[in-house]
């Protein structure tokens, strides 16, 4: 049977810019994607029900025949998965008036259910977890982290930890995959489990309190400080002090700097010593930019940190404010404090914003990409132009200037 995970048209605006490139099953909580989870609880491979755009990246998959129709935004625990799996043709769950999962006799009406529903509803056993803003991803993260562990691990034997000059808290609570290589670093998983993924390295002086996940192929630099309720995607490097946050994949944060209750997403760049503020000085709730309403909301949290978008890069010594949120495709310098909404395709900082132009971003993202043995192809070409257009709203010196004028170093 086809599983579909598809975007919740109440839900996806309010978790951009990350679902500016990708759908929105496939943000990272935890150690593995939404979509992974549910894969691997329901032992069958999922689709995805996106904006046009993205769909030949992320394909729908089979639209006909029977299908499991699953709200993307919702993480799985095993009762959930069960319910779902119980489902019968012309069932929905809800949680409220939130459509969890459907199972439909004919996937080419998934429209017409996610629109209207279907009669034949029942509700979950017990309140299911929703990632519906984005404070949500590093709010869940810790306990994401605990269930992906458990699920991952279990009736696994872990590779074993060979570096005498490793200190292991807690080892029962530590599990490697194959390759995974760590020298002279202390891992606390008293207070939390700590996943190594395939191939990924843990430096000299890495100090790893639990719960973390270490994704397959990634580093922890040497001296990293990493607090706990961290996640650091596949081929990506982190450095200096890191708490409650999340990298996407394919990221660097290679430096000293602290960043903590934040989201970087995929090819984003931090540059030596960059620091995120999570923590207003009179210590009142953090607003943030909703691109979703267009305008700055309370997220009712007293820590938040960076938010930032694919592509994304700032430079050495750049300081964030509290609850900054940057969009796809941005590159921040110089000196100051830059503005708390940075819009997709801003070239500066401080002192003021000009367009980074496509072409441009282009030379870089292929740049970066190759790095990694990717390709930057027509695919991610046309997600880019997408979200160019989509966001030039965003860019009011462009109103002011005109979209034609010259722009200096960003052309």
């Amino acid at each position: 049977m086809t599983v579909l995970l598809f975007d919740d048209p109440a839900i996806r605006p309010n978790l951009l810019p990350f679902t500016y490139t990708r759908p929105v099953a496939a943000l990272r909580c935890g150690i593995l994607t939404i979509a992974e989870k549910w894969q691997h609880r329901l032992g069958a491979e999922v689709h995805y029900l996106t904006q046009p755009y993205l769909q030949a990246k992320y394909p729908a998959g089979p639209v006909q025949g029977p299908a499991l129709v699953i709200n993307g935004a919702v993480c799985p625990d095993d009762v959930l998965a069960q319910q779902v799996r119980a489902l019968r043709p012309g069932q929905a769950l809800l949680d409220g008036e939130l459509l969890v999962a459907a199972h439909l006799a004919d996937a080419s009406k998934v429209a017409e259910l996610i629109q209207d529903g279907l009669s034949d509803s029942r509700s979950v056993v017990e309140p299911v977890t929703v990632i519906s803003e984005l404070w949500h991803l590093f709010l869940r993260n810790g306990i994401e982290i605990r269930r992906d562990f458990d699920l991952l691990t279990r009736g696994r034997e872990s590779a074993p930890i060979d570096d005498v000059h490793t200190i292991v808290y807690g080892r029962e609570n530590i599990f490697l995959e194959p390759g995974v290589k760590i020298r002279a670093a202390i891992l606390n998983a008293e207070d939390g489990p700590i996943y190594l993924g395939k191939n990924s390295q843990v430096h000299e002086g890495a100090i790893i309190k639990g719960p973390l996940a270490l994704c397959e192929g990634s580093h922890i630099n040497a001296g990293a400080k990493m607090r706990g309720d961290n996640t650091v995607g596949p081929h990506s490097k982190v450095g200096g002090e890191v708490g409650n946050s999340i990298l996407l994949g394919y990221s660097n944060k290679g430096h000293d700097g602290y960043l903590g209750n934040s989201v970087i997403g995929e090819w984003c760049n931090l540059g030596a010593d960059t620091n995120t503020s999570n923590l207003k000085n009179n210590y009142a709730p953090v607003k943030i930019w909703s691109h979703a309403k267009g305008r700055f909301v309370n997220t009712g949290q007293q820590f938040c940190g960076l938010m930032m978008g694919d592509h994304s890069k700032c430079g050495i010594n750049t300081m964030f404010n509290t609850g900054t949120v940057v969009g796809v495709g941005a590159n921040i310098f110089g000196a100051g404090f830059p503005r708390t909404f940075i819009p997709s395709f801003s070239w500066g900082g401080s002192a003021g914003f000009e367009t980074f132009k496509l072409p441009k971003v282009a030379e870089v993202a292929e740049r970066v990409m190759a790095r990694r043995h990717l390709d930057y192809d027509a695919t991610e070409q046309a997600i880019m132009q997408h979200v160019f257009d989509a966001t030039a709203p965003d860019r009011i010196w462009e109103k002011a200037v005109g979209k034609d004028a010259p722009t200096s170093a960003a052309e």
